[in-house]
């Protein structure tokens, strides 16, 4: 059996996205082999009036754009709001990080194969679909191409697809009846899943027993002397299926103030999503309270020291990354705003619940008061299914 040694990440500069890609890519004992790309949109001004473009006419509309308005600080306002001004620079990739060009990385699929061997592809996210897909169909002997979250169509393009199943939720009944029949055809998925598509409960990520380890050795002297039960607060921010705003943070503010006297300490923290509206209701309320810490944004990131040192989760529901981690340590998950999700982030909820991962937060828990569950291994489970369908194709994982 041939041994796949190599990985490549195809990412669209999305965190939520990229962050499975690595966490399967860690999975599977490549991280310290990978290499990560990434699919880049013109960003800024009125570049965000075109996010709806397949990215590679978008990339080059924006150079049209750049030729004709130069470096100049264009700006226009759309329904009266002034949009930012175009960047000096049509790609804003990080040094270490690499475009990914589908041409370029089949060609050296190929010539490296006899040497190195196979190539594993990981992609994930709207933007990375054509390129991952053309990687595939110009070196079809030479790469494994895994797929995160639903392409939408034509399957047979890649070699494995990974989704989690609140992704077919347009299939079941309930969705069937709230899409109108001319949009039918339009809506993801078309088809139940076939033997190479793979279903997981939520999105996958970077949290297993070694990184939680490792963070809990890292803030072991800011966390391990709080005291318990450590209560840790994770806000997003709302999404077009989880619309909220002020209404929800001031429902947050009076549940936290009610289960203030079963916690030992709390800390919060906000998402890059948050509208300054939720952070504000929360910072004026918390901020000066002896048991809440809330991060500023500035200092490092605590999130991997909040998985590993907290006692119980409050999240809110508009985010499936968050609520796949928290719920991958098997402590207790409360989940706030969940009734107002919709389609399939209603159905990921109920499934949680289902499955007794995660209880409404009502402000009436005893938070002292632990319980338990079998924790979510989607990234694991995941990675045993790659590693099978590595090997119907005779090749094997060489870390």
């Amino acid at each position: 059996m041939r041994p796949i040694r190599r990985a490549i990440v195809i990412g669209n500069g999305m965190a939520g996205a990229e962050n499975q890609c690595i966490g399967l890519v860690r999975a599977l004992g490549l991280s310290h082999r990978q290499t990560l790309y990434r699919v880049t949109r013109p960003r800024g001004g009125i570049n965000e009036c075109f996010s709806w473009l397949p990215v590679s006419l978008h990339q080059n509309l924006g150079l049209v754009i750049k030729r004709i308005c130069g470096d100049s600080q264009l700006q226009i306002t759309i329904n009266r709001k002034k949009l930012l001004p175009l960047p000096a620079e049509i790609k804003a990739v990080l040094p270490d990080i690499i475009e990914a060009d589908a041409k370029k990385i089949a060609t050296m699929a190929c010539q490296t194969f006899e040497r190195d061997g196979p190539l594993l592809v990981v992609a994930s996210g709207r933007d990375t679909i054509s390129v991952a897909s053309s990687i595939k169909w110009l070196a079809p002997e030479n790469v494994f191409l895994v797929q995160i979250q639903h392409p939408r169509s034509h399957l047979n393009r890649f070699d494995l697809v990974i989704t989690p199943r609140h992704d077919y939720y347009p299939l079941t009944p309930q969705a069937q009846e709230q899409i109108p029949w001319f949009l039918r055809r339009w809506i993801t998925p078309r088809e139940p899943p076939d033997r190479h598509v793979v279903l997981t409960v939520g999105a996958l990520h970077k949290v297993d027993s070694i990184a939680l380890n490792n963070a809990a050795s890292t803030w072991h002297d800011e966390l391990a002397p709080l005291p318990k039960p450590l209560l840790v607060v994770n806000i997003g921010g709302p999404t077009s299926h989880c619309r909220y705003g002020a209404d929800l943070a001031k429902q947050l503010t009076t549940s936290l103030q009610d289960v203030l006297s079963s916690c030992g300490s709390i800390r919060i923290s906000f998402s890059r999503r948050t509208p300054r509206k939720v952070s504000d209701i929360l910072m004026t309320k918390f901020s000066k309270h002896p048991k809440v810490y809330i991060w500023n944004g500035k200092d490092p990131n605590p999130h991997m020291g909040h998985l590993a040192w907290a006692d119980v989760f409050v999240i809110t529901a508009d985010s499936v990354s968050m609520l796949s981690e928290a719920c991958s340590t098997g402590k207790p998950v409360y989940v706030i705003g969940a009734e107002r999700c919709t389609w399939k982030f209603s159905d990921f909820h109920k499934s949680l619940q289902e499955r007794g991962v995660v209880r409404p937060f009502t402000g009436n828990e005893n938070l002292s008061e632990s319980w338990t569950y079998p924790p979510l291994n989607d990234t694991a489970e995941a990675a045993s299914q790659v590693i099978e369908a590595l090997a119907e194709r005779g090749w094997r994982l060489q870390p």
